[in-house]
């Protein structure tokens, strides 16, 4: 028998497409996150769950559908999941990771250039039809040739930054919880700094880790006010990695340069001086939005959980622990 299978949201038609023929799938079909009722509702009686990472799963949802064999999550992040809940019910829970590193690593280098060449402010202005021509001191923004740009978290999508970064000789810092060998350095070109020298050393940072409960706030008022004032802070990997409201301090008081975001404290809403601070640039979540990265998303999430279904172990799973 096929397994029954719920998904909280639409996702790109060809791996709908695969979840059909493969699985008994039911779809929430509303543009919307639906309430952990509405969550519980659709799921019982299937066996797994494939669920977006807006979807807060936590024990109440385990427990409302004893027959949960397996939750997919579609993204490589899972803090929207009560991981420690799914262990201790012997569920296990997947990602998927590396299928949106080069995706992420683009949106995270255009909104280094965009904020550096201030391309908001100039298409505003554009678009305004106030613009009244070339003008020698227009706009006049920071030069990435030759910068030094900070990568706090080297992982997948942090070493992709530091691949694209050698194209514009950039020089590249690093900090992170496990450094590299002296010869995987030398090879990519990059050199390991305590976290607190990339902070102040950088002219642009760009934020790479994890989220958990020892990257939340990673980046507050103490490493802003240590940061250059031209210094510019890219954040493309969850919201609460940075103190928002500390940032929006910073950015109003110009004491740093600027800052590119694609992710934010509390989605979708923002601090509300972000909606008009000319030096931050904001994207509305799209790192890994393109057709191509989230096709591969999902039929990641749709290899992890029909592994599950059948008996096998899943290929990224988070909570490996569940198989002794």
């Amino acid at each position: 028998m096929k397994p029954k299978v719920f998904l909280t949201r639409e996702i790109p038609p060809a791996v709908v497409a695969h979840l059909r023929e493969h699985t008994e799938l039911t779809m929430n079909s509303e543009d919307r996150v639906l309430t952990a009722a509405e969550v519980i509702a659709g799921l019982r009686g299937h066996d797994a769950l494939l669920c977006n990472i807006t979807d807060p799963i936590g024990a109440e949802i385990m427990d409302a559908v004893p027959g949960l064999r397996v939750i997919a999550n579609f993204g490589v992040g899972f803090n929207n999941i009560d991981v420690a809940a799914a262990t201790a019910r012997k569920i296990p829970v997947t990602n998927t990771p590396g299928v949106l590193t080069e995706a992420t690593a683009d949106i995270a280098f255009a909104l280094l250039l965009a904020t550096a060449r201030r391309l908001g402010e100039g298409e505003r202005l554009v678009r305004s039809r106030q613009w009244t021509g070339w003008n020698p001191m227009q706009m006049l923004g920071a030069d990435v040739t030759g910068a030094t740009l900070g990568l706090l978290g080297f992982g997948r999508i942090g070493k992709a930054m530091a691949k694209r970064a050698r194209a514009f000789d950039l020089k590249v810092i690093y900090w992170n919880r496990t450094r590299l060998s002296a010869a995987e350095e030398q090879s990519m070109e990059v050199t390991y700094r305590p976290f607190d020298e990339v902070v102040a050393a950088s002219d642009f940072l760009s934020l790479h880790v994890a989220y958990n409960k020892d990257t939340h706030h990673l980046v507050s008022e103490r490493q802003l006010s240590a940061m250059k004032s031209t210094a510019i802070i890219i954040n493309t990997a969850r919201g609460p990695v940075i103190d928002e409201k500390a940032l929006v301090r910073a950015l109003a008081a110009r004491r740093i340069g600027g800052a590119g975001l694609d992710v934010f404290e509390k989605e979708p809403a923002l601090e509300p001086e972000l909606y008009t601070l000319d030096n931050a640039v904001v994207v509305p979540h799209l790192g890994s939005a393109t057709i191509g990265t989230r096709t591969k998303m999902g039929m990641l999430a749709a290899q992890n959980l029909l592994a599950v279904c059948s008996g096998q172990r899943p290929p990224h799973c988070v909570n490996p622990q569940i198989y002794g």
